[in-house]
């Protein structure tokens, strides 16, 4: 498996595994700096490698009232004095071709939405950058169905790529994971990260937005380190219930350390 090298972080098969997380949205600088500081500390304690996350603009929203964050300018601020500050990579999604160049100043992991996952300008745009390009496998994608996908990528020049499974379409408004697409994907020679929060969401689950068993959150990161997985990415928020984004599906901060310890002693035991 090829090494996909962020900042100081590997990431790989021979590698610890490494967390990404954060909350959904950027809701302020302050709220941001704080959730990142608690992860961090966190991370550190459990010796896990962090990799700060959270959205500066969810263009993505079922509603057209639903809460997209502060936008680029602002929100790629805020994530500059993140990574400035509490020295950890960022990742954020991005949602536009124009947005990539001022994304790429700021950011260490450029993040392809599960949405936009087939489209090709914006995939090829992130790949010229040279940044580390994370491509969120789409809700009605075959595991299998990833690999012209990576090619676009590799068609750029850059292999700095990761792949991230977030549950597959199973009927109207459910998600379900197919843990075999882990090792799929793997086999691919890319590290691929399991996002265990958005693999409980209901999308379009409450009418005008998704909603979510963040009850099952744990259980599946339990599963997927086990059955092999390069890292996971978990939507965390210290007050998950009135989070203006995904609250149905994130979990608690409170829950992460225990989450953490017990996937560490999942990954020792199969090592």
């Amino acid at each position: 498996m090829r090494q996909v090298n962020v900042k100081n972080i590997k990431l790989g098969d021979k590698q610890d595994f490494v967390l990404i997380a954060g909350p959904c949205v950027i809701e302020s600088e302050g709220a941001c700096l704080e959730a990142a500081g608690k992860i961090k500390r966190i991370a550190e304690a459990q010796g896990v490698p962090f990799i700060f996350k959270s959205s500066f603009d969810k263009a993505n929203r079922l509603s057209i009232d639903s809460y997209r964050g502060p936008g680029l300018k602002k929100g790629l601020a805020i994530l500059k004095k993140v990574k400035q500050q509490l020295k950890v990579p960022v990742l954020s999604d991005v949602h536009c071709v124009k947005d990539i160049a001022d994304a790429a100043e700021v950011l260490d992991i450029i993040q392809i939405p599960a949405f936009l996952c087939r489209q090709t300008d914006i995939i090829v745009a992130a790949g010229r950058t040279g940044k580390v390009v994370n491509i969120k496998k789409g809700q009605f994608l075959a595991p299998w169905d990833i690999l012209p996908i990576i090619r676009k990528v590799e068609s750029t020049g850059n292999k700095q790529i990761l792949i991230t499974e977030r549950g597959v379409s199973f009927g109207y408004n459910n998600l379900v994971t197919d843990f075999r697409s882990l090792k799929i994907m793997r086999d691919f020679g890319y590290p691929v990260i399991y996002d265990a929060t958005h693999s409980v969401q209901l999308p379009g689950g409450k009418g005008s937005c998704s909603g979510g068993q963040s009850e099952f959150v744990s259980g599946l990161s339990r599963a997927a380190v086990a059955f092999g997985c390069d890292g996971l990415f978990l939507e965390v928020h210290p007050d998950p219930a009135n989070a203006p984004c995904d609250a149905a599906n994130m979990i608690n901060l409170k829950e992460l350390e225990a989450l953490l310890k017990q996937v560490k002693s999942i990954r020792a035991a199969i090592k």
